[in-house]
């Protein structure tokens, strides 16, 4: 076991608290955040798959790509980023303008019903999350919020990749 609140609380104790085992329990907790984020996702307003969530927050966060970008940032091709953007321009969620300085481009704007679409699976998503996290012990939420800490503090530098954990 780890000791959560002393001085060597980042010591192994136990055979279950080395790199892989740990790393199999994340494995295991993702793929439940997972399914909470998609329940969540899908008890909102308008039900989108996915991708086209993927598509829309893309947009929120860079608003004013082409389609070619955003293809591209959702690693997919480009005939089917077309007819995702034809699903969400359909739906009032997604609309094409076209560019400023080029008229054969068009930019991919967000419509103030994705925005609200957006706005409410976050919603439902941090109210999903909240209500799990709240059924936990609060000196484990304490310990996961050191661990997630920790964890983003090793991603913000640069990590060997390629290397076993601990090699």
């Amino acid at each position: 076991m780890t000791d959560l609140g002393g001085p060597g609380d980042y010591l192994a104790r136990g055979p279950g608290d080395g790199p892989e085992a740990v790393a199999s329990q994340i494995a295991d907790a993702v793929e439940s955040l997972t399914d909470l984020w998609a329940v969540a996702a899908q008890e909102a307003s308008l039900r989108l798959s996915p991708h086209q969530l993927r598509a829309l927050r893309i947009l929120q966060a860079a608003p004013g790509l082409n389609l070619t970008a955003l293809a591209d940032r959702l690693d997919i091709g480009l005939p089917t980023a077309s007819r995702l953007c034809d699903r969400l321009a359909a739906a009032g969620l997604l609309e094409r303008v076209p560019h400023p300085d080029t008229r054969r481009a068009v930019r991919l704007l967000l419509t103030a019903h994705g925005q609200h679409v957006l706005g409410d699976v976050a919603g439902r998503r941090a109210q999903a999350l909240a209500a799990a996290l709240a059924a936990m012990d609060p000196a484990e939420r304490v310990a996961l919020s050191r661990g997630l800490r920790g964890f983003l503090a090793t991603q913000d530098g640069p990590v060997p990749r390629g290397r076993p954990p601990g090699g």
